[in-house]
């Protein structure tokens, strides 16, 4: 006889399903298991689960971005949703839908996960023939190698900032010589794009002595560093090694968390002083300052790269890394998109040189809106990339102009998710 199935509707975060026992991350042997955890212990899991549940996720911080790296459906859910959900318990998973089923049919194999999807074409087109670019965020060689094993068009984003020397000491050229070559090796015949080091609250290196100021995310980071020492020496640092490594590999270089265009200018020539011009410098837009500015950063840099995670949470105020402030950070909200859909039409015509990255187009529905507005070029997680792929194909750029007007006119995240959510959930 069957037993009853419950279901749970979640947040989905990463793509794919999957059937297993729930375990805690201390179990023994988590081969084939849904890992239970919450967002305070994704440090301690060691090996790859079949999928993962988050306790108390915050779904645009750093902490919740490094579960991508294991490559298996993901989904948060709250402390009460949580309550339903216990060690030992079978469950399918849905990561792409956010849906936990609870219970089994007989005769169910009791553990079975979907098949990823097959590589992206580096030549991807939408389905009325519009081509899109699908590049990789990557923090570390082996992330490069899986952005290239997936079919990334090109290495959009390399995190420097999580780069740092096993001893905890200053990292110095031969460092990065060394580490950056080993990604521009491992991405092989694809453009790496390298952000300068970008030290945040929540990406505080070891070697970098406590800065009052630097320790909330209004506060002293990025590109306000680098005239600190020893921020600024680990800079020029960077530089001689990129100058270095662009002798044998096309490479572009982004200048992060700049607010100003007086700061932009002023980097962007200290930067070309020192690199080869052959070398395209662009700027990181994480900021409404710098999206409002956007055309005009546009002529003085080669290109621009918009950092979705920080411009949500700069938008609204809300610290990304806090759970409690999930709600103001609703990847539904529709004023978010009518920014975006500002910033693209004020540098129209010229969207090929802006590239997004972040969490963004990965939630369910999103990517449609970005390519109705007329963006072609993103920056994902490299295990996103096969998933999106297929959005893409499917996706007419007619019905999604359309769609990207109506979600732009909605009042609230409710009607938006009525608008892109199977079932509005």
């Amino acid at each position: 006889m069957a037993s009853q199935s419950s279901y749970i509707q979640v947040m989905p975060y990463a793509p794919g399903q999957v059937r297993g026992y729930l375990r805690r991350p201390h179990y023994a042997d988590l081969s084939g298991a849904i890992v239970l955890l919450h967002a305070t212990e994704i440090d301690q899991l060691q090996e790859t689960p079949a999928g993962i549940v988050v306790i108390d996720g915050a779904p645009f911080s750093h902490t919740m971005i490094s579960l991508l790296r294991w490559g298996v459906p993901a989904v948060i859910v709250d402390k009460t949703q949580a309550r339903s959900l216990s060690e030992g318990m079978l469950v399918t998973l849905d990561g792409g839908s956010g849906l936990i089923s609870t219970g089994k049919a007989g005769g169910d194999s009791p553990e079975w996960q979907s098949p990823a999807p097959p590589p992206a074409r580096r030549e991807l087109v939408t389905a009325d023939g519009s081509p899109v670019f699908l590049r990789s965020s990557v923090r570390d060689a082996e992330g490069a190698s899986d952005a290239a094993s997936r079919g990334a068009s090109a290495i959009g984003l390399v995190r420097t900032e999580f780069l740092q020397p096993e001893d905890g000491s200053t990292p110095d050229r031969a460092f990065y010589e060394h580490t950056l070559g080993e990604i521009c090796r491992a991405a092989g015949t694809l453009n790496v794009t390298i952000r300068l080091l970008d030290v945040s609250p929540d990406k505080y290196p070891p070697w970098l002595p406590a800065i009052k100021g630097a320790q909330t995310p209004l506060g002293l980071q990025g590109v306000r560093l680098f005239d600190t020492g020893p921020v600024d020496r680990v800079i020029e640092a960077q530089l001689e090694a990129i100058k270095t490594l662009s002798n044998r590999q096309e490479l572009k270089l982004i200048i992060p968390f700049l607010s100003r265009y007086e700061e932009l200018l002023r980097w962007r020539d200290h930067i070309g002083d020192v690199l080869p011009g052959h070398i395209p410098i662009g700027a990181m837009v994480e900021t409404p300052s710098a999206a409002l500015d956007m055309a005009r950063w546009l002529d003085a840099v080669d290109f621009v790269a918009v950092g979705c995670n920080d411009l949500v949470q700069n938008t609204f105020a809300a610290d990304r890394d806090q759970p409690v402030l999930n709600s103001w950070l609703d990847p539904y909200e529709p004023v978010l998109y009518r920014l975006f859909k500002q910033m693209a039409e004020s540098v129209s015509g010229e969207l090929d040189r802006v590239q997004l990255c972040g969490l963004l187009p990965q939630f369910a529905g999103v990517m449609p809106l970005f390519l109705g507005m007329g963006y072609r070029v993103f920056s994902v997680e490299a295990m996103l990339i096969p998933y999106l792929a297929q959005v893409i194909q499917g996706v007419s750029i007619d019905s999604a102009r359309e769609l990207a007007e109506k979600v732009c006119e909605a009042d609230r995240s409710s009607e938006v998710r009525k608008l892109l959510l199977p079932g509005g959930v």
